[in-house]
């Protein structure tokens, strides 16, 4: 009773009687000023080149309401403690490209904090936008990467910024170093994009039949690293409410273990969640979201260099 109490006080309404989103785990935490969090959380409800399942536009809203059920303790330590800033959902409604300059801006106001920026989508091409901020501010880097989808066909249905695309944007327009983990749904063409920008890949078959190996990433990957989870990486069974599942995916405590290995005494320059679109009724999938987040946080506190 006390937490739902909590979760009650933290949904606000607004002027004309709209409930309003709570901040990340506001049942727990008060939201941070910008100047004080490390981690800023930038919602971006950006929806416009899905291929299979809609409602990826409600994912950063369903993850922020079921944050409010999350503990402190994240089974290690309390991430949230650092201060937990929840910016304004980014407006995505006049066009990609104008969605994607707005992401990349708020992603900016969280640098200038020295804050690490926390995406969450949306469809996976939001995170082109911060792609594009960090890449300003930092130059070199390389992304962990962890997808059902390779996301590296140069277009998709006519748009270069296709959530199919997301990647091949971020080798082949912006320079950066990929790994992939948990891929197992890909055209030759993306097959070819992988020799032709040095991709590194783990995926979900081969882990299957051998498992985690000592070392994920190549010795001459960068030390400082962006991580992108598009939801659909876990199998369905985890997380079965976005928009293009695919059999065979990662257990949870695989994936985690992953992040965990790719993180450990890294610089971590920010990280995203993306493609979980809410069903009705089925709240596993948006509490597996958010405790995700919170998952990552706790990494990044306990194993990473921290950008400050």
């Amino acid at each position: 009773m006390v937490r739902l109490a909590a979760r009650a006080a933290c949904r606000k309404k607004g002027r004309q009687g709209i409930v309003v989103t709570p901040a990340f785990l506001a049942s727990e935490y008060a939201p941070s000023a910008p100047e004080n969090a490390l981690f800023h959380i930038i919602p971006a409800p950006l929806e416009y080149t899905r291929s299979y399942g809609a409602g990826a536009a409600r994912g950063p809203a369903a993850i922020l309401e079921a944050s409010q059920q999350l503990e402190t303790w994240d089974g290690y330590s309390c991430p949230g403690a650092l201060g937990i800033h929840t910016a304004p959902a980014v407006d995505c409604s006049g066009g990609i490209e104008t969605a994607l300059k707005h992401i990349a801006h708020s992603t900016h106001e969280a640098l200038a904090h020295n804050a690490l920026p926390v995406l969450l989508g949306g469809e996976h091409s939001a995170t082109l936008g911060a792609l594009r901020a960090l890449k300003e501010r930092y130059e070199h880097f390389g992304i962990v990467h962890i997808d059902a989808h390779a996301d590296l066909r140069p277009h998709y249905q006519g748009s270069l910024y296709s959530h199919a695309s997301v990647m091949r944007r971020a080798v082949a327009d912006l320079g950066l170093r990929l790994a992939q983990f948990g891929v197992r749904d890909l055209c030759l063409e993306e097959v070819q994009a992988r020799r032709d920008f040095n991709v590194h890949f783990l995926d979900a078959p081969e882990l299957t039949r051998t498992g985690l190996p000592a070392a994920l990433l190549p010795k001459d990957f960068p030390e400082t690293i962006y991580i992108s989870f598009d939801v659909d990486g876990l199998d369905p069974a985890c997380i079965p409410a976005t928009g293009t599942p695919v059999p065979g995916g990662l257990g949870w405590y695989e994936a985690r273990e992953i992040v965990a290995r790719c993180v450990n005494r890294r610089r971590i320059l920010g990280f995203d969640v993306v493609e979980l679109a809410p069903l009705p009724g089925l709240h596993a999938s948006d509490y597996a979201a958010a405790r995700l987040v919170y998952h990552i946080m706790g990494l990044v506190e306990r194993n990473a260099v921290l950008p400050r």
